[in-house]
């Protein structure tokens, strides 16, 4: 039995690589803030998939909740299979317009945080000889898109260096990379995303469905629907001083564009 760890899993995508990963009856362990939750979806996975979800609430920006975390992931005595580095979040303004301890939680826990859970995980992944990390990143950062973009481009590449090192050791790295998805993401981080049509948003559970697909394909990243396809396709040509300074015009507060 496969034990899967996946942090902010009350909602959203972590929801969604829970009820992925219990569908294929992999016993859980639950990360995120909200311990009630938490609870209710640890519950109904196991109602539905009959799976054991471990519920581990934890503030991963707290220094000593995080180091709860990451002795959950190195006990040997209950190892962890693998380990799904999803719990982020975004800001409404860009830099530097939000508070600079606002972006500086932001960066630790898209960037920080994975890194020391994957650190934590990958001794005993490697020892045992299997396993996995998948780290969620985003289509953000595949052009110039702002601190978010610039965080997720660095789990994109983590995650590649990683998979290569990890390769002899039977060990798979997979970064998922979504575009718009609809969970709570844009409205927790006061985006303003009307003018989005309906044909670019996709469903969590299409996004975790591919990424199990490419994880058991042992591709390196995973990216849903063939519009990001061709987007993450077409951004490799494009000139990147054309692009930096078109997506700057679009991050402006609208008083200044």
């Amino acid at each position: 039995m496969t034990t899967v760890l996946i942090t902010g899993a009350s909602a959203g995508l972590g929801a969604a690589f829970a009820r992925g990963f219990a569908a294929k009856r992999c016993d859980l362990v639950l990360v995120a803030r909200d311990k009630e939750r938490l609870a209710a979806v640890a519950a109904a996975l196991g109602r539905e998939f009959g799976v054991h979800a471990e519920v581990l609430p934890a503030d991963l920006l707290d220094p000593d909740e995080l180091r709860t975390v990451e002795r959950r992931l190195a006990d040997p005595e209950r190892p962890v299979d693998v380990l799904v580095n999803n719990a982020g979040f975004g800001l409404p303004a860009p830099f530097p317009y939000s508070p600079v301890e606002d972006e500086e939680r932001m960066l630790d826990l898209l960037v920080k945080v994975p890194l020391r859970l994957t650190h934590a995980v990958v001794p005993g992944l490697r020892e045992r000889g299997r396993g996995a990390v998948l780290n969620v990143s985003s289509v953000a950062g595949l052009l110039p898109t702002g601190t978010y973009g610039a965080a997720k481009a660095w789990i994109t590449a983590f995650s590649e260096s990683l998979r290569v090192d990890l390769a002899p050791y039977g060990v798979r790295v997979l970064a998922v990379v979504p575009g718009f998805t609809r969970t709570e993401f844009q409205q927790r981080a006061g985006m303003d995303v009307s003018a989005l049509r309906d044909s670019v948003w996709l469903e969590p559970d299409a996004v975790v469905d591919r990424a199990l697909k490419d994880l058991a394909l042992r591709r390196p990243v995973s990216i849903t629907g063939w519009r990001y396809k061709a987007y993450a396709t077409a951004v490799r040509h494009l000139p990147r001083t054309l692009v930096a300074g078109r997506m700057a015009r679009k991050r402006r507060p609208p008083q200044e564009r």
